[in-house]
């Protein structure tokens, strides 16, 4: 795709190999009595660990630590709903070990109450400060109370056409904006796309409430569209990416790679490589 030569071509194949995890706030450059200020990078890469869903949990953290990142967010391929007690410990420490923050959990489904209180408890037992769920319409009220109850943030992740749910952003945003400010979005900008929306805007018009960001690229915007390495897709990164920076948004950008299940790492390591070396070239 244009877009992504032009960026090759301006960001040198070398910074697109960089494994950094994070980006901070670079220097004031001056140019001759002008002072430029360098931006920010506020928020952290992660890995959404549906990624890995072919892979154990060591393998797949070991393979998150290989992509250069150490934030994670396990589906329950990873670490089953139903774990004992025993089973979650081994599963913090694990991550502790490795240095990886496990930050949230999810996607989860919640289509009755004794699954919401599964989730919630949980995601206590495991320390996650967030919950990447789709709790059904007529539980948002009970959902809402648990949020309270647990004081754990409850992220609703949109997916796309076909779902009846909360088929965009703005179909969970118009059911939670007045509720509990802990109650917000897990904005998938692949579903996103696939619907015809615009990622970058979405973020911006539903910004005070996203707590989490999936991340991948898709080659159409429809329906069919299907998940791609980053960078050569039809989302526009460079533009995404400097939005993010400009709102000064400062969670995660969890990759969730959904293609080659059972070989997945190099599409990752590559997705990321465009991504750092883009943030490279705004920052």
């Amino acid at each position: 795709m244009k877009k992504r030569r032009d960026f090759l071509k301006a960001a040198g194949l070398g910074v697109m190999a960089a494994a950094v995890s994070g980006f901070t706030a670079a220097p004031e450059v001056k140019t001759g009595t002008n002072k430029k200020k360098k931006k920010e990078v506020k928020f952290q890469l992660g890995v959404a660990s549906y990624s890995l869903r072919k892979f154990p949990l060591e393998e797949a953290l070991d393979m998150t630590l290989r992509c250069g990142v150490d934030r994670i967010c396990l589906k329950s391929y990873h670490l089953p709903l139903d774990a004992d007690d025993n089973t979650i410990k081994e599963c913090v420490d694990l991550c502790n070990k490795k240095g990886i923050t496990l930050y949230g959990g999810g996607v989860i489904y919640m289509k009755s109450k004794e699954d919401v209180d599964q989730a919630f408890e949980y995601a206590k037992k495991a320390g996650m400060g967030l919950i990447v769920g789709v709790p059904n319409h007529e539980l948002l009220d009970y959902t809402e109370q648990k949020v309270k109850d647990y004081d754990i943030k409850l992220a609703i992740h949109n997916h796309g056409p076909g779902d009846k749910l909360y088929p965009s952003a703005e179909s969970a945003y118009n059911l939670i904006k007045d509720r509990d400010e802990r109650m917000g979005l897990c904005v998938d900008i692949g579903h996103t796309k696939r619907i015809n929306r615009n990622p970058e805007q979405d973020i911006k018009d539903f910004f005070d409430r996203v707590f989490d960001i999936h991340m991948k690229d898709v080659d159409k915007a429809a329906k069919d569209g299907k998940t791609v390495i980053i960078g050569r897709g039809v989302i526009d990164f460079p533009v995404f990416l400097e939005s993010l920076i400009d709102l000064g948004y400062d969670k995660t950008l969890a990759l969730e790679y959904e293609e080659e299940e059972n070989d997945p790492l190099p599409g990752m390591m590559e997705s990321f490589g465009y991504v750092k070396g883009v943030l490279a070239t705004l920052t």
